[in-house]
């Protein structure tokens, strides 16, 4: 499989190639490192390490499962890999200047049935890497989600980092959700005790080549729906919003919150517009997507958890102004380019 298009990580080198400065000699732990983002990271990383940095950065990728493929596009004397659960205390040898948790259970479907482990991933995981932080004084990223505002009210769209959130602590969604919101109290409570420079992040509707067919949100299983010439289906009443943010603007921001970030500050990443229904999303991709595509509003599989939230849209205004974050792929082009790229992975 292929992860990712070349362009992309062009994209994001040519974004942020006067910005890095500060990675050139750094080591970086980041966990969950061989999933979606992970790996966009990994490789823009590599390009800095090709083209910028006299003195490589290097970085420990962390993971439960590690594929092969991915080992090979890499280049071993930059990147170690090593299989672990975060869950479990890890003893490391090196010092690494920064820490990155970016490990996860994000699928709603899955998160549902194994909500124990979902909130290990959060609590222990996060604690037992802000430990390391501690000792090494580490600069340590937690990546959060949009999922913790819930169901924000119609004075909160477009939801600010303020926001405290309409969430239920019981539930399909409560171990992802609240488990993201203990991390982040996690992360606060070691910058305001200890003193550990701290940010979350709370990315949303990331999308792009790299994710899974098996991830199980929307635009994989559109994809997938798409090959297997079978309709799209939109949850009822279909009249949900979102925005959606192509993976290589979210990478960037990413980086920028690495490279800029104020201490003990949590930041939104994704984009502003525009916000469109699940049907508009879909109607979209039938208008865009040259192929024979029919769309059905269905009820909720048994599988999905409960409790939706009716809208998601992010308050930029804190990551333009203390990052320089702005999301410039426009998302029909997103989507053109992930539909291209499923079509060619995706197996049926």
């Amino acid at each position: 499989m292929n992860f990712f298009y070349e362009e992309d990580i062009e994209y994001i080198y040519n974004s942020l190639k006067n910005k890095v400065t500060k990675l050139e000699g750094k080591k970086i732990l980041i966990s969950g490192g061989a999933g979606f983002l992970g790996t966009y990271f990994t490789e823009v990383i590599a390009k800095f390490n090709q083209r910028i940095f006299k003195k490589p950065c290097k970085i420990l990728i962390i993971d439960r499962f590690i594929d092969k493929s991915k080992k090979k596009n890499l280049q071993k004397n930059y990147f170690k890999f090593k299989i672990h659960d975060v869950t479990k205390e890890i003893k490391l040898k090196e010092k690494y200047d920064y820490i990155i948790h970016a490990a996860g259970i994000p699928t709603p479907s899955e998160y549902k049935i194994k909500p124990i482990q979902t909130l290990d991933v959060s609590y222990f995981g996060t604690r037992y890497l802000l430990e390391i932080a501690k000792k090494m004084r580490s600069k340590f990223i937690f990546f959060s989600s949009s999922e913790i505002y819930g169901d924000p009210d119609k004075k909160n769209i477009p939801t600010p980092e303020s926001y405290y959130g309409n969430v239920a602590s019981t539930g399909g969604r409560s171990a992802y959700d609240e488990g993201k919101r203990i991390g982040e109290t996690l992360s606060y409570s070691f910058f305001e005790h200890y003193g550990i420079h701290t940010n979350c992040i709370r990315p949303f509707n990331v999308f792009g080549p790299g994710m899974l067919q098996t991830d199980y949100r929307v635009l994989p299983n559109f994809a997938l729906n798409i090959l297997k010439k079978k309709p799209l289906r939109v949850f009822k009443p279909g009249t949900q919003t979102r925005t959606y943010c192509y993976s290589s603007d979210a990478i960037i921001g990413f980086f920028l919150v690495f490279l800029k970030g104020r201490p003990g500050e949590i930041y939104n990443i994704g984009n502003t517009k525009p916000e469109i229904t699940a049907v508009h999303l879909a109607g979209i991709i039938k208008k865009n997507i040259k192929r024979s595509i029919k769309i059905n509003v269905v009820k909720y599989p048994n599988d999905y958890p409960d409790k939706e939230p009716q809208r998601r849209c992010p308050d930029l205004n804190k990551s333009k102004t203390h990052l320089g974050y702005s999301p410039k792929i426009k998302l029909v082009d997103g989507l053109r380019k992930f539909f291209d790229w499923a079509f060619i992975n995706y197996k049926t």
